[in-house]
């Protein structure tokens, strides 16, 4: 007698196996996915009135592959939103797993109804694919609803303003003069050198540098004009001590070295430990022998310390709101502007904490006992943050023997009327106030 058994088949052979995605798919797939991590941060921070990196600092992170693509995918998804939800709200097709991965649906559907549809791989791609009628029923009776003909009309109606400014870059002296980066960049681009910071090129808006041989290489840096104002105006020595005080994520910290031409030494403080990576990075990037990285709260830096007592020029960019960089950071794609919010309870509670800091590190950055030259600066456009500071130390500053100092004096645009030598500080913005949001920074300059 024998006795047989089936041979049962392998695990391999009983599941039909997946197709391999192309590398389109593949590109598709993650570029999704790494937007909506980053649409999640900023409209989680958004929605609590929360300061986080700007887009394009979390799209540029080294954790983002597909940086262009991711990019797009973002400030696109941003653009549509409030139609985007509209119709979402309309065709009434998510259920509570999809509501859980939100933003996700958002990408898909920005995709799905305006983008380019190359491809559609994955469980998301397919729920939402598979309802791709709902969806462009939802939208077609939200045009008739709102009695439009076109998505142009809508995005009007919604108002998100495409804000365009100049690209600037910074040339590292430390690696490249600037004659050579302008043969180098003329190449491709119409290149001029700005007016005011002698090693500032400007180039026409939207180009694309962030994978440009002298950007990967630290040659040049991507800063705007008002950031590369702060380093020129505090104009530190070859050879003296700097302390910046706030210094991620360090593109005035390498340009201080750079303006010293390698020479002395810059104290890089920084409190916030996710941050320090990103500044050891650009100075990594930037070539700067003379720059000593601290992991520390500049308030709790004692002046009298043999690290800072020799320290002869600080320069003092505090948290602030931001209020200057909107175009910048992307801000007003995101719901808080369209919704107009900024002018809240909350947002003036918010700033007057954000001074009460900046007044208490200023007041500290005097205490150093060799200091005789202090920048202070913010992008922001509030009287609180800026000239309301400003005043509650001068007396303080006086008494110290400081002074306020005149950095640009070619530089029309000064501070509001409210204290006695605001005509000494600036504003880096063009005197109408669309304007400010194009460079938005602010600065003090105090000498002894």
């Amino acid at each position: 007698m024998a006795r047989f058994k089936a041979k049962q088949p392998s695990s391999g052979a009983a599941e039909k196996k997946k197709p391999r995605m192309s590398n389109a798919e593949r590109s598709a797939y993650f570029s999704r996915r790494e937007a909506a991590k980053v649409l999640r941060s900023v409209l989680q921070g958004d929605a609590h009135r929360r300061a986080v990196a700007s887009i394009k600092s979390l799209v540029y992170s080294p954790s983002i592959k597909n940086k262009k693509a991711t990019f797009a995918l973002v400030c696109q998804t941003l653009k549509h939103l409030p139609i985007i939800k509209d119709v979402l709200e309309g065709a009434n097709i998510l259920n509570s797993r999809w509501k859980r991965q939100v933003e996700l649906v958002y990408i898909i559907t920005y995709d799905i109804l305006f983008g380019q549809e190359i491809s559609f791989v994955g469980e998301a791609e397919k729920f939402l694919l598979q309802r791709k009628v709902s969806l462009q029923s939802a939208l077609a009776r939200l045009l008739v609803r709102k009695k439009m003909k076109r998505i142009e009309d809508l995005l009007d109606h919604y108002q998100t303003p495409d804000v365009s400014k100049p690209r600037y870059v910074r040339v590292n002296t430390l690696k490249l003069d600037v004659d050579s980066a302008l043969i180098e960049l003329r190449k491709q681009y119409m290149v001029e050198k700005d007016d005011l910071v002698p090693d500032l090129l400007k180039l026409p808006p939207k180009c694309d540098l962030h994978d440009h041989p002298l950007v990967m290489n630290g040659s040049v840096f991507m800063q705007g004009k008002a950031s590369s104002m702060v380093a020129a105006a505090l104009d530190p020595e070859p050879g003296w001590e700097v302390l910046d005080a706030c210094a991620a994520p360090g593109n005035k910290t390498v340009h201080l070295a750079a303006l010293m031409r390698g020479k002395g030494k810059v104290i890089a403080c920084e409190l916030n430990k996710e941050r320090i990576k990103r500044l050891a990075d650009t100075v990594r990037l930037s070539g700067a022998c003379n720059i000593e990285v601290f992991h520390s709260d500049f308030l709790s830096l004692d002046p009298k310390d043999p690290p800072y007592s020799k320290v002869r020029a600080i320069l003092l960019d505090p948290s602030c709101s931001g209020s200057g960089t909107v175009a910048e950071r992307l801000d007003h794609l995101l719901p808080s502007h369209a919704a107009g919010q900024s002018a809240n309870v909350d947002e003036t509670e918010r700033l007057t904490k954000l001074a009460a800091f900046q007044k208490k590190a200023l007041t500290h950055a005097l205490c150093f006992p060799q200091v005789e030259r202090i920048v202070y600066s913010t992008c922001s456009i509030h009287q609180i943050e800026n000239e309301d500071v400003v005043k509650s130390i001068l007396p303080l500053a006086a008494s110290h023997g400081f002074r306020l100092a005149t950095p640009f004096p070619q530089w029309h645009r000064r501070g509001l009327p409210v204290l006695e030598g605001c005509k000494l500080m600036i504003y880096p913005h063009n005197i109408h106030v669309c304007d400010w949001l194009l460079f938005g920074h602010w600065y003090l300059v105090c000498i002894n």
